[in-house]
Formats: structure tokens, C-alpha cells, sequence
């Protein structure tokens, strides 16, 4: 890592991740794949995931940015591992990132190149209590084209520590994220954030223009029903600036 790698670009809270997890082949995540990287899997399987998100009190380089503080994201990702050392850094890698303010996806392209589109986004988050229990609707929805296009998720009961092994585990535990660069290098940039608690989702669906927001060769895996999909609670979050591979 080089000395501004261990500088923090931006700190924020993530709060309601709605994770939506599909399984995929190999071969249509491999043009994505940054340089250095290998695709991780569980169990032998591939994911990809859409996840929904907001962004809270944000600031950039420590300073808040006007009307730029609190906001929605909708991202399209997989994962990936490098090796260090004797161990793995886990990462993600982002196929695209949706957000409704411009400068937003002006700054992440500057510093990070990663592929952000800016949209008109809302959301919606409800939370009804009963005898003991606990049901939660989350949806974020976008405009694209023309056409409103929305995740939901919903679930029921109390959140739940991660369990060592799982699934859930395998999709929020990358530290790490992978950008590959105009040049042809990748920049590699840390995660800070501590274990979330999680929700398992009773329903979860994806309305969307699959084909003409990410490409064809995602439609048959994002056109069916999600492998898996839950909620995180979140926390507060640092992103690191990051720092190129060698070749």
C-alpha cells in the first residue's frame, strides 16, 4: 500500500442493505474480472448480487458536501479475491452503481473509475411491530428509460448476528474493493466497517431493464428469482483511498 492508500477518502453510514444474490456463471462474470483477481465463490458457487442501500451523513475527505449527505444506491456487484501474503483479501467489484445526485457519479469515476450512472432514485422503508415480532419492507426504485424500475424486499422477526460460514457471511464480508483502470492496472481500496446483523427476507423481487441498464449477459440470471436475498442493518462505514496493483 502506498501512504495515501491508508487515507480516508470518505466516511458515511449504510443503513437498510436489501441484498439480492443471484447465482452466475463463470465465464459472464470473466470480462468484469480486474487484473490480480481471482472470482471467489461459496461452496463452490458464483454470485452476483443487486443490492439497495442508503447513504447517510456523508463527507468527503472529512468535510460534508451540501445536498450531497443523504442518499440512495443501487448497485449491481460480484466478488473477488486476491492473494497477499499467506492469506486472501476478499473484494467486491462493481458492474454499475446507480445514485441520483451527478457530482456524486462525477467523483467516484475521477478517483476510483468505477461505472456510475446518475438517475432520478427514491426509496421507501416501513416497519411494523407486533407480539414479539418484526416485519420490515424496503424498496428503492429508480428511473431509467423512461420506466420506474425497483427492488423490494421484506422481512419478518428479529435481526440476527452473522453465523460463522454462511452465505450471508460469504456476501458481506469483503473488505476489499477492485477497480480495473483506463491504463489497464487496478486499484485496490479498503472497507472499514464492523460484522451487520442481518434479516432474512421472506420476499424479495427485481423489477427491471436488465438488458438495456447492464447488458444482455446478465438477463438470465436477473430475470429469475433471487438464490437468496436479505437485509443488513448496517453501520458506519470508511472508504480508503486506494492504490494501483503491479503488474
Amino acid at each position: 500500500m502506498t501512504a495515501n492508500s491508508n487515507s480516508v477518502f470518505l466516511t458515511a453510514e449504510w443503513r437498510y442493505l436489501a441484498m439480492l444474490n443471484y447465482e452466475i456463471e463463470a465465464q459472464i462474470l470473466a470480462p468484469f474480472v480486474p487484473g490480480g483477481t481471482d472470482l471467489d465463490s461459496w461452496n463452490e458457487r458464483i454470485f452476483i448480487s443487486v443490492v439497495g442501500f442508503l447513504f447517510q451523513n456523508t463527507q468527503v475527505f472529512g468535510v460534508p458536501i451540501p445536498f450531497h449527505r443523504h442518499f440512495e444506491e443501487v448497485n449491481l456487484r460480484f466478488y473477488v479475491r486476491r492473494k497477499e501474503g499467506h492469506g486472501w483479501r476478499r473484494g467486491v467489484v462493481f458492474v454499475k452503481e446507480l445514485v441520483p445526485r451527478r457530482a456524486i457519479a462525477l467523483a467516484a469515476r475521477a478517483f476510483y473509475n468505477e461505472n456510475y450512472l446518475a438517475l432520478p432514485m427514491f426509496h421507501s422503508i416501513e416497519g411494523r411491530r407486533g407480539k414479539a415480532e418484526e416485519t420490515k419492507s424496503v424498496e428503492y426504485s429508480w428511473r431509467f428509460s423512461g420506466t420506474t424500475n425497483c427492488l423490494k424486499l421484506t422481512t419478518h422477526g428479529a435481526a440476527q448476528s452473522l453465523r460463522d460460514g454462511s452465505e450471508q457471511e460469504f456476501i458481506t464480508e469483503h473488505y476489499w474493493g477492485y477497480s480495473a483502470q483506463r491504463d489497464g492496472t487496478t486499484l485496490e481500496y479498503r472497507v472499514e466497517h464492523p460484522r451487520w446483523r442481518v434479516w432474512d427476507a421472506e420476499e424479495a423481487e427485481l423489477h427491471c431493464d436488465v438488458a438495456d441498464l447492464y447488458g444482455r449477459q446478465f438477463c438470465n440470471s436477473l430475470n429469475c428469482k433471487p438464490t437468496s436475498a436479505f437485509l443488513a442493518e448496517g453501520s458506519a462505514v470508511s472508504v480508503f483511498r486506494g492504490c494501483r496493483l503491479k503488474p
